[in-house]
């Protein structure tokens, strides 16, 4: 009987695992078919020679990387915009997820909520087109606005100055509204019932907000303060490719669009999968390093 029973549990779950199939041949293809590519970082790779008949050329691919005088910019670039997008990226949302907590009309308050939401769905392209078209120095609302205090236009995105806090706002109005959800729902899981006896207490809004909400809300701050660590060398390749020129390169060209540029216009295959290599094994320490301070600070595991 427990044999039988056994067979019939292994039936039952060979089905989800044949639903799975699908998804696991696509990622084995995409995801992990392309690694086998890493070995054009050790060649001087010539396409029409493919992988077996390229020069082997050894870590050559990555010292000319690392003797360019970009290399270092590009890298300060990537963490600057990196660390400005997750710094701006805790306060806001956790600032409107605090605000609408308090607002007790719920139409308004859902109005916002899908207002600040809508951006998150429009994919960078449709977005770069509305931020070119509202920061024209010509045309654009915002140096139109600015004109009629007799403010002289502002080159947003072609002045190296104002192109990076341009990236991190961009990146604010399309984020913020999925954010906010997440530290909205971290709120709702707070015990109402400290609210009631605080305010038995004479605790006011703000009080209340300092003693039991933010308190309250530590463990999602820690936890996705610490995994965005993963993330510290993705500062937006569809983004910044959609919005930058070559006059903004010295302060906004990032890794990713410096590998697209090497590898796509300037055909340096070797060199680019190079950046890219380095780039993943930066990355990948920092992702496993974020997952032990996420589970030392937050007890958070994948498994």
């Amino acid at each position: 009987m427990e044999l039988k029973g056994t067979r019939k549990r292994r039936f039952s779950t060979g089905a989800y695992h044949m639903m799975l199939l699908p998804a696991v041949i696509l990622v084995l293809i995409y995801s992990y078919g392309p690694i086998v590519g890493i070995v054009i970082a050790f060649q001087d790779f010539i396409p029409s020679n493919g992988w077996f008949n390229s020069e082997w050329i050894g870590f050559d691919n990555f010292k000319y990387v690392f003797g360019m005088p970009d290399t270092m910019q590009v890298i300060g670039n990537t963490l600057f915009i990196s660390l400005l997008k997750m710094i701006v990226g805790i306060i806001f949302p956790l600032g409107l997820a605090i605000l609408l907590n308090e607002v007790k009309n719920v139409v308004f308050k859902r109005t916002v909520q899908t207002v600040v939401y809508m951006p998150y769905f429009i994919s960078w392209i449709i977005l770069s087109g509305i931020l070119i078209d509202i920061l024209s120095p010509s045309g654009g609302i915002i140096n139109n606005f600015l004109g009629l205090f007799g403010f002289e236009p502002i080159y947003f995105l072609g002045d190296g100055a104002w192109f990076r806090f341009v990236i991190v706002a961009s990146h604010i109005w399309k984020e913020l509204g999925f954010d906010t959800i997440v530290y909205l729902a971290a709120i709702l899981s707070i015990d109402k019932s400290l609210y009631e006896a605080a305010s038995l207490d004479g605790a006011g809004h703000i009080k209340q907000m300092w003693h039991i909400t933010l308190p309250g809300m530590k463990p999602i701050i820690v936890l996705l303060s610490v995994l965005s660590l993963g993330n510290i060398l993705n500062a937006g390749f569809d983004q910044v490719f959609n919005l930058y020129s070559p006059q903004v390169y010295s302060s906004a060209d990032i890794l990713d669009t410096y590998v697209f540029r090497i590898g796509m216009e300037q055909m340096q295959y070797g060199v680019a999968t190079a950046v890219g290599l380095f780039k993943s094994f930066v990355s990948f320490i920092f992702i496993c390093t974020s997952y032990l301070l996420a589970y030392k600070l937050a007890n958070y595991r994948i498994f």
